[in-house]
């Protein structure tokens, strides 16, 4: 097996095409698999990513960045190595970046999930000989919801709330997990409303063609109506703003609210079982579908997603260093201010 793709200081290399994947120090040229700003950092001369993200990627790196997409599915060539995107299913526009050079396929997946999503295309199994593979939820004990339990889990939360005289508030990632949320909302209980930060993407999702249900930003001027669902990054917890929304419950949406100990001692009302990243028996999915007999583990629980591959999958793993987070168990969202 190459080393066609290799940890540098700058990032995952591929030192043939002479390009980086996700880089977290400033490169010539960037393949961006999503926007979450763990994998999309500002200062590259040039981005590539797939085309249904652009707009959100040109959103967070600014109107300076130089950006570039293409299709899913098209591939390009330099020096002889055949680069091509494909859907991760992690939030819009997320993408699995495929490198074949010399019959030999490396894929790059950055973060992905395997649960359906309205608001993204699906993950497509992408076969390779060495697959690359983040492991946020890698342990057994996370599983996660049929999307119709979760919803229905949601909406009754926020019925029960309405009928009690107070607001729902959802903490959840402004970027991708918010739009998810809404997109199984039932509208027919009441009216949604959004912190800023939670605003300005969804109206980037709408810009880039998708259907997302009607909401309105809290302002000074524009205050919810009582029994209304609230949506903001975790951020926002026990702040001023937070306060002015009284009386409301407050839920959280994580993967991480598969630990009970972890909703108790941030104290929140409820805790929904919500990722954007593969639970255990998604990521083992996805190892299988890949068909590859070389795994590199990067971030979450590395050192025991590894170990099992190997000794009870007989897979080749070994872990890969990198800077990426994944999901953050902390209330604070990569980057979001709270005030407006």
């Amino acid at each position: 097996m190459s080393n066609l793709i290799f940890p540098t200081d700058k990032g995952l290399y591929c030192q043939v095409a002479d390009v980086y994947v996700d880089p977290w120090r400033a490169v010539d040229r960037a393949i961006i698999t999503h926007a979450h700003s763990d994998h999309a950092r500002w200062g590259s001369a040039q981005y590539l990513c797939a085309a249904p993200g652009e707009k959100v990627l040109q959103y967070r790196l600014g109107e300076t960045a130089r950006i570039e997409s293409m299709p899913y599915g098209q591939s390009f060539e330099i020096n002889g190595v055949k680069i091509s995107l494909h859907p991760a299913g992690h939030i819009l526009g997320s993408a699995q970046a495929r490198f074949e050079y010399k019959g030999e396929v490396w894929v790059v997946s950055g973060d992905y999930k395997l649960n359906p999503d309205s608001t993204c295309e699906p993950f497509e199994p992408v076969k390779c000989d060495t697959f690359i593979t983040e492991s946020t939820f890698g342990l057994p004990i996370y599983k996660w919801p049929e999307r119709e339990e979760l919803f229905a889990e949601i909406n009754a939360w926020w019925s029960k709330n309405k009928s009690e005289g107070r607001n729902s508030l959802i903490l959840c990632y402004a970027l991708g997990k918010a739009q998810r949320i809404l997109s199984g909302l039932d509208m027919s209980i009441g009216p949604v409303y959004t912190h800023g930060a939670v605003e300005v993407l969804n109206e980037v999702y709408r810009q880039s063609g998708q259907n997302l249900a009607k909401t309105t930003r809290i302002q000074q001027d524009v205050k919810p109506e009582l029994g209304s669902m609230i949506l903001a990054p975790p951020s926002v917890q026990n702040s001023p703003w937070q306060r002015k929304l009284q009386p409301v419950a407050v839920a959280f949406a994580s993967g991480w609210m598969q630990v009970r100990g972890i909703r108790r001692r941030r104290s929140y009302d409820k805790g929904f079982i919500l990722s954007d990243h593969c639970d255990w028996n998604s990521l083992l999915t996805a190892v299988k579908l890949s068909e590859a007999s070389n795994v590199l583990v990067t971030h979450g629980y590395s050192d025991i997603f590894s170990k099992y591959l190997k000794t009870e999958m007989g897979i080749e793993s070994s872990i890969l260093s990198t800077h990426y987070v994944g999901e953050l168990v902390s209330e604070q969202e990569e980057g979001v201010e709270v005030q407006e």
